[in-house]
């Protein structure tokens, strides 16, 4: 990065010779920022004296993240161990920054598992969590805008208490109904489901069986009523509903008729195609799009992408592969425009955040510059509400 934009911001920032990123294709141009939001656009190649010169890289919006795990991950960087809260929201904030992401709806799970002393338990965080976030946010200590997404929990013990210590002064922006019950959904395929337990929780092998029978144990008691309880607290704070990992047209009928509106990871091409059929938008990772295919086994983003049931990508797991995610998706369709959609408008309109997502005079001056190189983005520069974060 070049050392001459390692000062602080002014009020007025001009960003010139930029592919400016449009939402009906690229130009030539330069951005005028000024006081946070993009005040003047212009055509040319042009770079007048006092402009910070692109180079002819790409200007894009700031990538939307809707879904990721990243925070979780921070949190526990190890199975069994905890890390303060506070410096993990921080770590998440900066390398979020550091990968173009300017606006993140942080997952934190809903419903946890109590009553058991062994392996099985995971216990509560959700409001603590929260409150850290939206105290850290509302004090500026965090270098992008950070929402909350809840992610409801249907196979556990405390999802109704939980969602209660939530209102609608929380301004919670998505939550979604997860239902990690094995033998169905994602985890259709039990052997991957033991793998991934017991490897990433250090459950023994010898007792998933028993994990297994209490996990059905617990749907069965509790699913249906913890749905109903998750849907109703949506609309109670007013946040998006979307479903996680439908499988058959007939689970995407039952989340349309709750008024899902965006469904995460639909694991069979029969559950994209019911999506579109019902007006929800569908979500697919950028992991399963780099590698070529789902590490769970279930339908590639690419063979969505190329059937045009993609709309929106999710860094997931891997907070990089947003960018290279949709810039792959960009010359897969031949149109950087639409690619660059599936991280920003798209996502940001889904969810109502119509000041952003977009070049567009009078939107939130986040923005990202990159060029590419052997079909891979290389990040040069990120800007939230007109300063540079990374």
């Amino acid at each position: 990065m070049r050392n001459k934009r390692d000062v602080l911001m002014t009020k007025e920032t001009i960003l010139a010779n930029a592919k400016l990123i449009l939402s009906d294709g690229v130009i030539t141009g330069s951005l005028l920022l000024r006081d946070g939001v993009i005040a003047d656009i212009a055509e040319g190649a042009t770079v007048p004296k006092g402009e910070i010169d692109c180079a002819g890289n790409y200007l894009a919006p700031g990538l939307v993240e809707l879904h990721t795990d990243n925070l979780e991950r921070h949190m526990k960087p190890r199975p069994m161990v905890d890390w303060p809260h506070r410096a993990a929201i921080i770590a998440h904030d900066r390398e979020l920054a550091g990968t173009g992401i300017t606006t993140v709806f942080d997952a934190i799970r809903v419903g946890s598992i109590v009553s058991d002393d062994g392996r099985k338990r995971y216990g509560k965080y959700a409001r603590n969590m929260a409150d850290e976030i939206l105290m850290m946010r509302d004090s500026g200590a965090l270098a992008i805008s950070h929402h909350i997404h809840l992610r409801a929990e249907i196979c556990s013990e405390t999802l109704e208490e939980e969602m209660a210590e939530f209102g609608p002064d929380d301004k919670v922006g998505i939550v979604s109904l997860m239902d990690h019950t094995p033998g169905q959904r994602q985890f259709r395929d039990m052997q991957k489901f033991e793998e991934y337990v017991c490897g990433k929780n250090g459950l023994p092998r010898e007792g998933f069986g028993e994990y297994v029978t209490f996990l059905h144990g617990l749907q069965q008691r509790l699913g249906a009523r913890h749905e109903a309880s998750a849907v109703a607290a949506a609309a109670r704070y007013g946040a998006v509903l979307a479903s996680h990992d439908d499988t058959t047209a007939t689970q995407v009928a039952t989340s349309h008729g709750h008024g899902v509106r965006l469904a995460e990871f639909p694991t069979t091409r029969e559950a994209a195609e019911a999506c579109h059929n019902q007006d929800i938008a569908t979500i697919m990772g950028a992991p399963n799009l780099v590698r070529g295919g789902s590490h769970s086994g279930n339908v590639a983003a690419k063979e969505l992408a190329e059937l045009d049931l993609l709309d929106i990508l999710s860094s997931d797991y891997v907070p990089a592969s947003l960018l290279l995610g949709a810039v792959r998706l960009g010359n897969l369709w031949g149109s950087m425009a639409r690619g660059l959609a599936t991280v920003t408008r798209t996502p940001a309109h889904h969810v109502g955040l119509t000041d952003r997502g977009e070049i567009a005079i009078g939107s939130r001056a986040d923005l990202i510059e990159f060029q590419v190189m052997n079909d891979a983005p290389i990040l040069r520069s990120v800007f939230a509400m007109g300063n540079r974060v990374a």
